[in-house]
């Protein structure tokens, strides 16, 4: 990524990167990213005459910006790059590679808040409640692996066998299993408001059933507790019992939720199968973070404490758990201009 950089700027790199990942405690996204924008902006400077980060300057920074400006970056883009200048600008500054924090007094794009895409209570109920309406036993070939399939009554709630379980028959195993599997999914990412990535990291033993609470570990290796209720456990009775047993595999280890091969679930598998399921329950596009989104708001929505909802939510401010205000305030303007005779 930045071997076209001078020698003294490429060690810098690999210096900044390492106190992002170590002290920081930065997630490998975060790394990536910082280090991304960081390159672009020692390409940059070095086009400007900079050979070391000794000479890097505010004007430089800003003529960066400027140029990302005019290439279309995104005011979020603009944000984030920002505060990748200005982190490495103090970094640099503290370990005497800088005179002076030269991105000190750097201002950020403010980024445009647009309100997250929010489902309505009925419309979450149905979405999360799809996988127990697909049908018991596939068509030949039919599935085994993961998504949804269209169509009539779930594995869980039909006709049980001799031994109890819901699984019809052994061909239909898998197909039912991850059902079963996609119903867990969508009970924890819309029951708990977890992160995509959360959810696909826990483990069977984060998981508390007797208080009903699961252990996730967030952002910066945040590690919270949250809350899930009945729907969510019955769901996780279900695939305990039948699904898991019949999806795993010795690389399962201890992960909670597996894919059709027996491995961890993958985030981008859960986003696929969640967006599967929304359209085969006619409902518009959505992503496990609107139903994270939709978590939030309905909480708020039903007297939930503002703070309460950022730590289930895992902020670390409560300026990023304020935006569903804005949209319970939003879907009451909407009401009152529908409603009121004078609105």
């Amino acid at each position: 990524m930045h071997d076209a950089l001078p020698a003294p700027l490429r060690d810098a790199v690999d210096e900044f990167a390492g106190h992002l990942a170590s002290v920081r405690n930065r997630s490998a996204h975060t790394v990536r990213a910082y280090v991304a924008d960081l390159v672009s902006l020692l390409d940059h400077a070095g086009r400007m005459g900079c050979t070391e980060v000794a000479e890097l300057s505010l004007d430089a920074v800003r003529s960066w910006l400027a140029r990302q400006r005019t290439t279309g970056a995104a005011r979020t883009s603009l944000a984030r790059r920002a505060a990748a200048a200005r982190t490495f600008s103090a970094w640099a500054h503290r370990q005497g590679l800088l005179a002076t924090d030269v991105a000190a007094t750097l201002a950020s794009p403010r980024p445009r808040q647009a309100l997250p895409t929010v489902l309505r209570p009925e419309q979450a109920a149905l979405l999360v409640e799809k996988p127990a309406r697909q049908p018991a036993t596939p068509p030949p070939g039919g599935p085994t692996s993961d998504g949804p399939t269209p169509g009539g009554p779930a594995p869980g709630t039909g006709p049980a066998t001799a031994e109890g379980s819901p699984v019809t028959g052994a061909s239909d195993t898998t197909g039912a299993a991850v059902r079963l599997r996609d119903r867990m999914l969508l009970e924890l990412l819309y029951g708990t408001g977890v992160r995509v990535s959360e959810v696909c990291g826990i483990d069977t033993a984060d998981v508390d059933q007797h208080r009903r609470v699961v252990r996730v570990h967030g952002k910066g290796g945040r590690e919270r507790t949250v809350p899930y209720g009945l729907p969510a456990q019955s769901a996780l009775d279900d695939w305990l019992r039948y699904g898991r047993p019949a999806l795993a595999v010795p690389d399962s280890r201890d992960a909670l939720l597996l894919g059709a091969r027996g491995g961890r679930l993958h985030p981008t598998t859960a986003r696929r199968i969640v967006a599967g399921y929304a359209e085969a329950a006619g409902l518009p596009r959505t992503s496990p973070h609107a139903l994270r989104h939709s978590a939030a708001t309905h909480l708020l929505e039903g007297g939930a404490d503002l703070r309460a909802v950022q730590e289930l939510l895992g902020h670390s401010s409560l300026a990023s758990t304020q935006i569903y205000t804005h949209v319970s305030v939003e879907r009451l303007r909407a009401a009152y201009r529908q409603a009121h005779p004078r609105a």
